[in-house]
């Protein structure tokens, strides 16, 4: 059954060459010098969440560990649909390789809502005894004589909504009918229309939440023309206010992490490696790293979700998916700092 990825499987290395330097943090006021100089992969099948046929699981969410448990959330579609007809399922696991998928964790909502037609790429936040499930929605398209989804270039837009639970388990409850992150409204803007792919870090007592955008004006091409964005709360339901510019480019399916005094990103797109010692300007520290066999669409295990007071060294595994000729599926991987 997993002959078709066998080859991912072991010894997988991807080499990151940078020379270290040093900047002051603007978040901090600390001098800091950049480690990050190699990383090493490796890849291992997981039980439970694995290749399953009839079925699609992709874009898990950084993992966290509550009690003896570790926790991941990710899409679930029935056959090879794209999540935009999925909704958002859970599974634990004692060991980050044997987990046990423990049902739907988010629908979709109520018809005719941003989030009615499917619940997507979902993401985690624990703050202040509770656990916040953020997620991209689509609704039909607008004007569809059948209520149904084109997944077009011109009137499908996407937006970010959040559910809070007192449980990891849940149940889940959305916060609010209306997303707390929408494509802009201005179309020159580089999220005028998608906004996707929450990944959230606690910085100074607020919340940062990273996410991908897509200008309208770019129609089919827009996948390929991906760039980030941050927004930026007080509370983890928000208002969020939106930085306003792009922070980095060809940044589809990134993945960030506090790196020290700052946040790293792991840009699939692109395929490099970049920092940003204030969490913002990643072109004045550009690494530009170009990577080779790099995770898709990964989520990794953060300590720092769930106590912001943890461990900020960087990432040490994760899940990310696998794309085929059949059904996507999840994997775990492994990453190794060979400086450290």
């Amino acid at each position: 059954m997993y002959r078709h990825y066998r080859y991912v499987i072991f010894g997988l290395l991807i080499f990151l060459g940078c020379k270290p330097s040093r900047e002051k943090s603007a978040i901090t006021g600390t001098e800091h010098k950049i480690t990050i100089s190699a990383l090493q992969f490796s890849y291992h099948e997981v039980t439970g969440i694995g290749y399953e046929k009839g079925w699609t699981r992709r874009d898990p969410s950084d993992v966290i560990k509550v009690d003896d448990y570790y926790y991941v959330w990710y899409t679930k579609v029935k056959g090879r649909s794209p999540g935009y007809w999925g909704t958002i399922f859970y599974a634990i696991s004692d060991d980050g390789l044997h987990w046990t998928e423990k049902g739907e964790a988010l629908g979709t909502g109520y018809p005719g809502e941003f989030d009615s037609q499917a619940v997507f790429t979902p993401n985690i936040l624990h703050y202040r005894d509770k656990y916040y499930l953020y997620y991209t929605a689509v609704k039909p398209t607008p004007g569809n004589d059948m209520n149904e989804f084109e997944n077009n270039s011109v009137n499908d837009f996407t937006h970010i909504g959040v559910a809070v639970s007192t449980s990891p388990d849940g149940p889940f409850v959305r916060c609010s009918r209306n997303p707390i992150i929408s494509p802009s409204v201005d179309k020159r803007a580089f999220d005028s229309y998608r906004v996707d792919d929450s990944a959230l870090v606690l910085h100074s007592g607020k919340i940062w939440l990273y996410y991908k955008g897509r200008n309208l004006s770019d129609g089919v091409d827009g996948p390929k023309k991906t760039k980030m964005g941050v927004a930026f709360a007080d509370n983890p339901e928000g208002p969020f206010i939106k930085y306003g510019q792009p922070i980095l480019d060809e940044s589809h399916e990134v993945l960030i992490w506090q790196e020290n005094a700052g946040i790293a990103a792991l840009a699939s797109k692109s395929e490099t490696l970049e920092y940003a010692l204030d969490g913002i300007d990643f072109s004045s520290q550009r690494l530009n790293v170009k990577l080779e066999n790099i995770p898709r669409a990964p989520g990794a295990y953060r300590p720092d979700l769930v106590d912001p007071q943890s461990s900020t060294s960087g990432i040490h595994w994760g899940i990310s998916m696998i794309h085929n000729g059949d059904e996507s599926f999840l994997i775990r991987y492994e990453c190794k700092n060979k400086n450290q």
